[in-house]
């Protein structure tokens, strides 16, 4: 048994009397290997055809779905561990990265890069910048932001940003977002900080650079990346004047406009961020 046994597989694999290979003659194979090549070749043109008519509805400036937030997320500089910036204002090693990640964050802001590179708007309104007819208006221009315009938070008149003092500043950020115009009757969106839970008698006095913490109109709309190469967001700079020293305090700054809806609670982001500040002082 065990020797017809293996003649039966010898034969199955190579038959010499019908010439067959694993049951099939040459032919059998052939037809076999030209069918799924024929198969393959149907899938793969498919796939071909169906990936370019998807393509040609895509444009390369703008997203053709959007699936964006109502409302745009905050966010600040410098961030600090999980937003948390802590420091002693007589240990220059403490606080030093916070100014030299400000430094990097606005070195794209300084005035002569952006004198450069980006056109002097018109404020106070929208800075529309529509195609004409078929012709494509790129890239489109996009509006000066200098950082002198956060004046005692710009880092040019003070270097260290007042964290030597114990009067440090954050800037607040917010996110972007084609095509959004965020406010509407003329009134620009604008930025407010305040003390969560029982720390409002530990916040102290607040200064917000450019004037009431407004983001000004002609930032907006923001068209995309690739169609507007040089955009530049536009900031808030909060400056705290008399903090409590030697106390975590829970600062929540929110975006505040006639066309943006509140966050929900469900996402601390949107719309707002949560951050705690803790200043440190031998005295």
């Amino acid at each position: 048994m065990a020797k017809d046994d293996k003649n039966g597989w010898k034969e199955f694999f190579w038959n010499p009397r019908t010439r067959e290979f694993c049951g099939r003659t040459a032919s059998s194979w052939g037809l076999i290997l030209l069918f799924y090549l024929a198969f393959y070749i149907f899938l793969a043109g498919l796939f071909t055809l169906t990936m370019y008519v998807m393509l040609q509805t895509l444009d390369d400036h703008r997203p053709t779905y959007q699936d964006r937030l109502s409302t745009p997320g905050m966010m600040i500089r410098p961030k600090g561990e999980q937003l948390e910036i802590a420091y002693t204002t007589e240990y220059t090693e403490t606080w030093e990265r916070y100014v030299q990640a400000l430094n990097n964050f606005l070195s794209p802001y300084n005035d002569t890069v952006q004198t450069q590179k980006n056109y002097e708007c018109k404020p106070d309104q929208f800075f529309i910048q529509e195609d004409s007819g078929g012709l494509k208006n790129f890239p489109k221009r996009s509006c000066q932001f200098k950082r002198s315009i956060l004046e005692k938070c710009s880092g040019i008149t003070d270097r260290f940003y007042g964290y030597d003092e114990g009067k440090p500043c954050i800037i607040i950020k917010l996110n972007r977002v084609i095509g959004l115009l965020p406010a509407k009757d003329g009134q620009p969106p604008y930025v407010t900080c305040g003390a969560k839970t029982d720390d409002s008698d530990k916040l102290g006095e607040l200064a917000y650079y450019p004037p009431n913490g407004t983001f000004n109109l002609m930032y907006y709309p923001y068209y995309g990346k690739k169609a507007q190469v040089n955009y530049s967001q536009p900031l808030v700079a909060v400056k705290f004047l008399n903090i409590t020293r030697n106390e975590d305090v829970n600062v929540e700054c929110k975006i505040n406009s006639n066309n943006i809806p509140e966050g929900s609670e469900r996402d601390k982001f949107a719309g707002r961020v949560s951050f705690t500040l803790r200043i440190n002082s031998r005295d």
